[in-house]
């Protein structure tokens, strides 16, 4: 698995155990850094700390084009992949587009629901279409 395959998983764990535990998601991370057991690469601490700095704009992204289905009654997994796709799409530009598609994809694949792939495709693809116009 490359490095930024596993700091992506990293990340979604982070931001997932936060969700579930209902704590900051940047205190959670530190911890684990502290722990060092495994080590914390420094691009999931990019991606968990971008994604809570624009977790209100991911959030209300999220919201408006996940057709039939609110935010909150998402698997926290697909939450948590949603969230750092987009921030990937819209605010890392080191990432190609299409690999932040299908990093979220594969990572759908192995942690959440059987429908959760094409949920996650279809979600960011939209928002891949959408990402000339939409004010950051």
């Amino acid at each position: 698995m490359a490095a930024r395959t596993k700091a992506r998983k990293r990340a979604v764990d982070v931001l997932f155990e936060a969700d579930q535990r209902r704590r900051d998601p940047v205190t959670l991370l530190a911890e684990r850094i502290q722990l060092a057991d495994p080590p914390v690469n420094e691009y999931t601490v990019t991606l968990v700390e971008g994604v809570v700095a624009q977790r209100e704009r991911l959030d209300e992204l999220i919201s408006t084009h996940a057709q039939g289905w609110a935010i909150e009654r998402m698997p926290a997994v697909d939450r948590a992949l949603l969230r750092l796709g987009i921030w990937e799409i819209l605010f890392n530009d080191d990432v190609p587009d299409a690999v932040a598609v299908s990093e979220a994809v594969n990572l759908a694949t192995s942690l959440s629901t059987d429908d959760s792939p094409s949920f996650v495709n279809g979600l960011l693809s939209r928002i891949l279409e959408l990402k000339p116009t939409i004010a950051l």
